[in-house]
């Protein structure tokens, strides 16, 4: 990548600033990975509370009504911080995006205004039911409200990803002249809703969702477990996020194998960036990669990289079962992605993938010899993997969105072409600069929030953490016998 094609105007005031387009690609990619986190938190969250609301109901047991009231709360502080973060990027379609609000409005306004009037409210209303109405409704009432939460959560995760993958795999639509400028008319809304891309979108982002919080369900489970072992419901937790583990992390690799197939017949770029694909022909299978050189780093290719590979697995996986299927390859475009960032995310992600098996076997070994809460060092994995599920979730969301460059509407609109022509880059990189500061703020409240809620838990379980105890590791009096 050529350093001064980074470079917007020099403004008055200003040493330097990005161009229009890299700072608005900048904000968007960073205002969206924030917004995500909640946004798959509330995904993740919804058959737990479910579970959890049930057999509070159902049995009366204390440790379920404990694990409920925990876990609603987390929900409803990430459903305020999804909703604090998400707002401003339909603000930023129009501010630093006018030509794709433009090209692709007809397609894209109906499903964000579903996902507002459908989901968002029916989130919003039955939330409040589930924080205030214990004792205000009937049991069924307050199961269904749960349920409906739940419910609408998904359905959130429906409607953006239909937008999102008709960008990726368009159609139900022709391209017609409106007062001078090609836009996109609805033909077809089944075919528009219901795109090649979207039931693989959708199955790999509810299950990642899943994952991410059930290592995180895992992880507070397991730090509570360890300063108190007699905790029934965190024990309870603790087997309920192996069991998911155990269901979640294998089919992700089954699914997310399928699913790359589907990557190399819809957007052939996109597979050969994630592969670091240049030359076309029998393409081999990278089960691991590490540079050379530094240029390897920002340019991964086979003559600079030391890879472990399966010779001809790409051509295998691509094709479905054929080792001599000719998969196309870089050079054969005029315009490629970032391949260092696509390359190296979906390592990233394919990896911790694999990680996550291994931590749902160990664990389902451990919950089978009822050595699960008696291990140390499985605790201590479990709280140190509690964030990873979502780096997995995020650098999947970056193969998928950075390999789709250069276009923002795949064969028809360039991102370049997207971006407001009267955006100056001193502008951009300013309001840039403000969101990463205000969402860093943002994130650091809710992990601040989550850290309260679990020593207020402690502190109801009758041990308060010492003062100044990290909450990770390394934990005082760990022994590595399991």
């Amino acid at each position: 990548m050529n350093p001064t094609a980074l470079i917007g105007a020099v403004d008055p005031g200003w040493a330097v600033a990005l161009s229009p387009e890299l700072a608005s690609r900048a904000q968007f990619g960073w205002t969206i990975s924030v917004h995500i986190i909640f946004a798959s938190l509330s995904i993740g969250l919804a058959p737990f509370i479910v579970y959890f609301t049930y057999k509070d109901v159902r049995t009366d047991e204390e440790r379920f009504a404990r694990l409920r009231s925990f876990w609603v709360k987390v929900f409803a502080a990430g459903f305020v911080m999804g909703t604090v973060t998400g707002i401003p990027m339909s603000f930023q379609f129009g501010t630093n995006f006018p030509q794709f609000s433009e090209v692709a409005g007809e397609l894209i306004g109906g499903p964000l205004a579903f996902e507002a009037k459908m989901a968002f409210f029916l989130e919003a209303v039955f939330l409040g039911v589930l924080l205030y109405g214990r004792d205000r409704v009937g049991d069924r009432t307050y199961v269904l409200s749960s349920a409906l939460v739940g419910f609408g959560a998904w359905l959130s995760g429906f409607w953006i990803l239909v937008v999102n993958a008709w960008m990726q795999t368009p159609r139900g639509y022709e391209m017609i002249s409106r007062n001078g400028m090609e836009v996109a008319r609805l033909t077809d809304p089944i075919a528009a809703f219901f795109t090649p891309r979207m039931t693989w979108m959708y199955v790999h982002m509810v299950n990642a969702s899943v994952i991410s919080v059930a290592l995180l369900v895992a992880g507070v489970s397991a730090y509570i477990v360890w300063k108190r072992r007699d905790a029934e419901a965190w024990n309870t937790a603790l087997r309920l996020a192996v069991v998911i583990l155990l269901v979640s992390a294998p089919l992700q690799a089954v699914h997310g194998d399928a699913y790359a197939r589907h990557v190399e017949d819809t957007q052939p770029q996109k597979f050969a960036a994630m592969e670091g694909h240049y030359e076309t022909g029998q393409a081999d299978l990278h089960l691991f990669a590490i540079p050379t050189s530094p240029d390897a780093i920002t340019d991964p290719r086979a003559e600079n990289l030391f890879t472990v590979s399966l010779p001809n697995f790409g051509s295998f996986l691509a094709s479905g079962g054929d080792f001599d299927a000719e998969v196309i390859g870089l050079n054969e475009y005029e315009e490629n992605p970032p391949v260092a960032l696509v390359f190296w995310s979906f390592r990233v992600m394919v990896g911790l993938g694999f990680l996550f098996i291994g931590l749902a076997l160990w664990g389902g070994y451990l919950a089978f010899r009822g050595r699960l809460s008696d291990s140390d060092r499985y605790l201590r994995a479990m709280i140190a993997a509690s964030p990873l599920g979502y780096a997995a979730l995020l650098t999947g969301w970056y193969v998928t969105e950075i390999g789709r460059q250069p276009w923002v509407i795949q064969g028809e609109l360039r991102t370049s072409e997207a971006v407001s022509s009267t955006l100056t880059g001193t502008e951009a990189t300013l309001t840039l600069i403000g969101f990463v500061v205000v969402y860093v703020g943002l994130v650091a409240t809710a992990l601040y929030v989550l850290k309260w809620l679990i020593r207020e838990e402690l502190r109801t379980l009758g041990r308060e953490p010492p003062s100044g105890d990290r909450w990770y590791g390394p934990l005082p009096g760990v022994s590595d016998d399991d």
